[in-house]
């Protein structure tokens, strides 16, 4: 049975936090938590990134805080891009890496209410993540381990200073449970991340956070404020309406391949959610890019 993976990170002898460079490395990782602070960019690739209880499509760019045991994954969508071609630059610390207090000076407030947000997983976007992303690019190739640490400083600085931020899992669904929830609802959301696209049992998660079926069904809703098979719904149709804008697939493979196993309840259900048939749908979103395409090159 797949569950949300502890993990156990290593510095080297020479720096008391990680900075490092991945390849493909960076997307196999399962849906997984440890207790550091995780700052990623994404440089090449494109797919589905997971955050708590959170999905949403990533592309090239992308660039996440994230707070301690927050679980997250990043799944790469190979249709789009080749393994050998993703990469990642990873910095992951804990908030002692300088010592017990030192976020705790008046200098560095906004650093200090920059990591209460990242419990929900911040995403950056505009010239905050073309600067951080250059920044990040200049540290890997940093020698010096001096300034490899002022310059996470002044990244950690540039992110708290920015209005250029969305929380992901905004009602922190996972993010302020205690440690005794997180064990036992994490594990629930892995087996749904790698799962919500086959045959997925509500015995199965069950069994998976200890409880009977009836006990878990109250206790997942008082937790996400969903269903079971609300939950797995809205994976599945976000899922297919990333297959419908990024692919030419036909309609009924798109159902099939998001976990529905009938074409006619996957109408019925994107049709509830986006107001408009699958078809209609993508149709919109061709018009609007071609219409998007001919302005710019006006």
């Amino acid at each position: 049975m797949i569950k949300a993976s502890f993990e156990i990170l290593q510095p080297s002898i020479s720096q008391s936090f990680l900075v490092k460079k991945f390849d493909k490395l960076a997307f196999d990782a399962p849906y997984h938590f440890h207790p550091e602070y995780e700052l990623t960019c994404i440089l090449k690739g494109s797919g589905k990134r997971y955050v708590g209880s959170h999905m949403e499509d990533f592309v090239s760019g992308d660039l996440v805080l994230l707070g301690p045991n927050l679980p997250h994954c990043w799944k790469l969508d190979i249709t789009n891009i080749l393994p050998e071609e993703a990469s990642a630059i990873v910095i992951q610390f804990n908030d002692a890496f300088l010592g017990d207090d030192f976020f705790n000076k008046f200098e560095l407030l906004h650093i200090k209410k920059l990591f209460q947000k990242s419990g929900c997983g911040v995403s950056f976007h505009s010239e905050t993540q073309q600067d951080v992303r250059q920044m990040l690019q200049n540290l890997v190739e940093e020698k010096s381990n001096f300034r490899v640490l002022i310059g996470l400083l002044e990244i950690l600085q540039r992110l708290a200073s920015s209005d250029e931020y969305i929380l992901l899992d905004q009602h922190r669904i996972i993010a302020e449970r205690s440690t005794a929830e997180q064990e036992r609802i994490n594990p629930v959301f892995a087996y749904l991340v790698e799962n919500f696209r086959k045959q997925v049992s509500l015995d199965a998660a069950a069994s998976i956070a200890n409880m009977t079926t009836n006990a878990f069904c109250k206790y997942f809703k008082k937790v996400t404020r969903k269903t079971f098979m609300e939950t797995i719904i809205e994976y599945r149709l976000n899922y297919a309406i990333q297959q419908l804008v990024q692919t030419d697939k036909p309609i009924s493979e798109i159902s099939y391949e998001s976990g529905f196993g009938d074409v006619s309840h996957f109408y019925k259900m994107f049709k509830a959610k986006m107001n408009l048939s699958p078809l209609n749908y993508r149709k919109r979103f061709m018009r609007n890019l071609a219409s998007s395409a001919k302005k710019l090159s006006a």
